[in-house]
């Protein structure tokens, strides 16, 4: 299966089952899922759960990633200080798009205290099919990238 469709997904104690029904939608629309935990309600910490699923699109395992925690923050701020990765957090379908056509974002964060699983599946859905747009948004792209080294 092309990398294309294989996502890593990875949450906090806050988002296990709303990563559950995440992972049930993936599966149905054929994407094959890397879980990268957390697997039940103890308490765990977000940056290593970051740290997992951002490793798996560094080495090109998937291409793609999810992040959950109970308000999204945390984990995407996790997110973004590794080298390579442009996470956002989304809450509605215009940034989940946007966030694809401009940022070049490749991996998606949530709170699941904050949204429902139901609008988290379609803005997954429109993160996942919406490609990069490039043109101008690539230079800009460049600089976000270059600020990791500062």
């Amino acid at each position: 299966m092309s990398n294309n469709k294989v996502i890593a997904i990875g949450c906090d104690h806050a988002g296990v089952q709303f990563k559950n029904e995440v992972i049930g939608w993936l599966k149905e629309n054929n994407y094959e899922v890397l879980d990268c935990g957390c697997y039940n309600n103890d308490s765990v910490d977000y940056p290593d759960v970051a740290y997992e699923v951002c490793s798996k699109i560094l080495s090109n395992e998937v291409s793609k990633g999810i992040l959950i925690c109970g308000t999204g923050i945390g984990i995407s701020i996790s997110a973004n200080k590794i080298n390579g990765i442009r996470a956002a957090l989304c809450h509605d379908y215009f940034s989940a798009k946007y966030t694809r056509l401009h940022n070049d974002a490749n991996v998606i964060c949530f709170g699941a205290r904050v949204i429902g699983s139901g609008l988290a599946i379609e803005l997954v859905d429109v993160f996942l099919k919406t490609e990069f747009e490039g043109g101008r948004h690539q230079r800009r792209v460049d600089k976000i990238m270059e600020l990791q080294g500062k």
